[in-house]
C-alpha cells in the first residue's frame, strides 16, 4: 500500500472565528480525528476497543501553519508514517486546501500504552507484529 491515510473535511461554523478562517486549536482537533479515523479505518483498532486496555497518546507535536482555511471550504487531511518505533510512530500530516495548497502541516509522534484496570498505571508497551506490519503500510517519505 505506501501511501498516506487521506480522509476530507468541510470547515463548518463550529470551526472558525469571528473572521471566517479555522482557530488554530479546530485544526488539533481535526488532526485528532484523522489519527482515531486511521486506527478504525485502516489499522482496526478503534479507540472504543483500544481504550479499555491501551492508548496512544500523543507525546509531541510540531506544527506550521501555512494558509488560512475558510469556512465552507473541503480540506484533505493526510497522515503518513516517517518512523516505526517499538512502541512509538512518528506521522507526517498535511491538511490541504481544493487548490491543493498546504494549509497546516506538521508531525505528531504517538505512543502505544498499556494501563491497569484503574488507569493510574501508564507505561509504554510495544505493538505486536500484526499491528506494526499494517502501520508499515503508511510509511513513507513526503517531501514538500
Amino acid at each position: 500500500m505506501n501511501q498516506p491515510f487521506i480522509k476530507q473535511e468541510k470547515i463548518r461554523f463550529q470551526h472558525v472565528d469571528y473572521a471566517g478562517i479555522v482557530f488554530y486549536p479546530r485544526f488539533l482537533e481535526m488532526l485528532n480525528c484523522l489519527v482515531e479515523d486511521w486506527f478504525e479505518e485502516a489499522l482496526d483498532r478503534p479507540f472504543s476497543k483500544m481504550h479499555e486496555t491501551n492508548g496512544i497518546p500523543t507525546v509531541d507535536l510540531k506544527v506550521q501553519f501555512k494558509k488560512a482555511a475558510r469556512l465552507g471550504e473541503i480540506l484533505t487531511k493526510k497522515l503518513w508514517v516517517k518512523n516505526l518505533g517499538s512502541a512509538s510512530i512518528l506521522c507526517g500530516f498535511s491538511f490541504e486546501d481544493e487548490q491543493g495548497k498546504t494549509c497546516l502541516e506538521g508531525e505528531v509522534t504517538l505512543v502505544n500504552v498499556a494501563f491497569q484496570e484503574n488507569k493510574n498505571d501508564i507505561k509504554a508497551e510495544p505493538f505486536n507484529e500484526e499491528m506494526k506490519n499494517k502501520i508499515s503500510n503508511y510509511k513513507l517519505e513526503i517531501s514538500n
